[in-house]
């Protein structure tokens, strides 16, 4: 099983974009118009709620919504308004030690994956892991910001944002965790997740979003796949979301921890799992360096470097399906409700 990852600085969208977008569409408009076209939102409503509550993405939301041709549905679909449910497990911490550092693992199905690290400049350069056309799944912006975002582990779906477009916008428009956390608690979510932050003058939180429940600031520096307590216990048994919690709890409470030290953790289980044939793998660790700008894609046998000051075209290939140590986890048997797509 493998990744084909490529490292792409296309400052505004233009004909990468347009190209990746071209390729991967029939398969997101499937996703997207999986319970039917009426149960999406028409496209003034999702215009509207953007222009609401993200203005300041309006201008690269109406270029990449030329690149796709003014089609109606992919119109609808960028703005993320409302989208099917979906859900991943991912395990993050933010060291803030001298170096400060967001480390994370990516949980998921490898067939849903965009398999693009951007490094963009619509308001601010930002560098992160694309997902669902131009929103993130992490990332940093040269103000030394990072986010990750992780699924929350409750079933509940309402109105509001898919998450990736929300992590975009708060790479975009912030610059500290305080700003973060603000923006974070006023724009609405479809689903539960978790969103980690660090800044480069070392502060850190975890802000506990819900389309039901007031958002929360927790001061925690780490999450995995639950929020206050265990909510779904299927998903949390199928994707060892306690373990992984264990894991972080340790790490952060490690008096000889450091960046690097955490990335040798994230590569191994509990943290690091290879369930891929369920659609519950890691299928990369991200390490943001904020204080000076570095981004750092690692796996077992791999490893991708950038930075604002340096960020060339690159594209790596990478077996997944590799033991861990003395460790090789495999399975067959279908994941519980999910939909086809990453979040």
């Amino acid at each position: 099983m493998r990744l084909h990852l490529k490292l792409e600085h296309e400052p505004w969208p233009g004909e990468r974009w347009q190209q990746h977008f071209t390729a991967t569409w029939p398969a997101y408009r499937r996703w997207y118009l999986g319970e039917g076209e009426s149960a999406r939102p028409d496209l003034v409503t999702c215009q509207s709620v953007l222009e609401l509550y993200m203005p300041e993405l309006l201008p690269v939301y109406r270029s990449l919504c030329r690149l796709a041709g003014d089609d109606d549905v992919a119109s609808r679909f960028l703005t993320m308004w409302c989208p099917p449910p979906y859900l991943a497990g991912c395990s993050q911490l933010a060291w803030t030690g001298r170096e400060p550092t967001l480390v994370r693992n990516y949980d998921f199905d490898p067939r849903y994956f965009d398999q693009r690290l951007k490094y963009t400049e619509y308001r601010r350069p930002v560098i992160g892991m694309q997902d669902s056309g131009w929103g993130l799944l992490d990332g940093m912006n040269a103000d030394g910001l990072a986010a990750a975002l992780a699924f929350g582990g409750r079933k509940l779906h309402g109105r509001g944002f898919g998450i990736p477009l929300v992590v975009r916008y708060v790479l975009e428009t912030c610059g500290t965790v305080a700003e973060a956390c603000a923006a974070l608690s006023r724009v609405p979510v479809h689903m539960s997740y978790n969103v980690t932050l660090v800044d480069r003058g070392a502060h850190a939180a975890t802000v506990f979003l819900n389309p039901d429940r007031a958002p929360e600031v927790i001061d925690r520096a780490w999450c995995t796949n639950q929020q206050h307590r265990v909510e779904w216990d299927e998903y949390s048994a199928f994707t060892h979301t306690p373990a992984r919690q264990e894991a972080l709890v340790a790490a952060a409470a490690d008096p000889a921890q450091s960046p690097r030290a955490l990335i040798e953790r994230f590569l191994k289980p509990p943290l690091y799992t290879q369930q891929y044939f369920r659609g519950f793998g890691t299928l990369y660790t991200a390490a943001y360096d904020v204080a000076r700008g570095k981004v750092a894609i690692v796996w077992p046998e791999k490893r991708l470097e950038a930075s604002f000051d340096r960020f060339e075209p690159q594209e790596a290939d990478v077996v997944l399906l590799r033991p861990v140590g003395r460790h090789m986890i495999k399975g067959s048997a279908p994941r519980p409700a999910a939909s086809g797509d990453p979040g």
